[in-house]
C-alpha cells in the first residue's frame, strides 16, 4: 500500500525564546532557570537531540505555542545553555527520538484539543500525516509519555 506524505514541520523552541531565557536568567513564569551539566539522554528542544553527558544545560518553565486560553500550559523542558546551531532537518521527525514512545495532541486554531494519539515510537511520522489528515487540526504537540512534557510541536509544511 502507497501511503501519501504529508508535509510538515517541526518546530524547537524558538531561538528568540532561548534567547530570553538564556539573557534574562528566567523563563516563562518568571521562575529562575536552573544551570547543570548534562547527565546525557536529557531531551533538548533546541536542537531536538538527546544531550551528551557532561553538556551544559538549563532546565526552565516553558509554554508551548497556543493561543492565550484554558489549553495553554507551562512545564519543565531541557535546552543547551549557550547557542547552539537548532535541529539538522526539521523536515522530519527528529532521528534521535525514533522508538521512543510519545503522545501527539492535536489543537485547533483557536488552541482546543481536538483529538491526539499515543505512537510507539517505529513509525510516528504514519501518526503525524493521520492527524494532520484532519483540516480541523492546526498543530500537534509531541509529549513525554511517562512525565507529560512538551517534545516540540508539528504544523503542516
Amino acid at each position: 500500500m502507497t501511503r501519501t506524505r504529508i508535509r510538515y514541520v517541526i518546530e524547537p523552541v524558538a531561538a528568540e525564546v532561548l534567547a530570553d531565557v538564556r539573557r534574562t536568567g528566567h523563563d516563562a513564569s518568571g521562575q529562575p532557570a536552573e544551570r547543570c551539566c548534562a547527565e546525557g539522554g536529557e531531551p533538548l528542544r533546541c536542537c531536538l537531540r538527546d544531550a551528551a553527558p557532561g553538556e551544559p544545560l538549563m532546565l526552565f518553565g516553558y509554554a508551548p505555542p497556543l493561543p492565550p486560553g484554558p489549553y495553554r500550559e507551562v512545564g519543565p523542558i531541557f535546552a543547551h545553555a549557550v547557542d547552539c546551531p537548532g535541529p539538522a532537518d526539521v523536515t522530519a521527525y527528529p532521528p534521535d527520538w525514533l522508538g521512543r514512545p510519545q503522545v501527539l495532541r492535536a489543537y485547533d486554531r483557536r488552541g482546543r484539543i481536538v483529538g491526539g494519539r499515543r505512537h510507539d515510537g517505529d513509525d510516528p511520522e504514519a501518526v503525524v500525516a493521520e492527524l494532520l489528515a484532519d483540516p480541523a487540526v492546526d498543530r500537534l504537540h509531541s509529549r513525554n509519555v511517562v512525565h507529560g512534557c512538551y517534545m516540540f510541536t508539528v504544523v503542516r509544511g
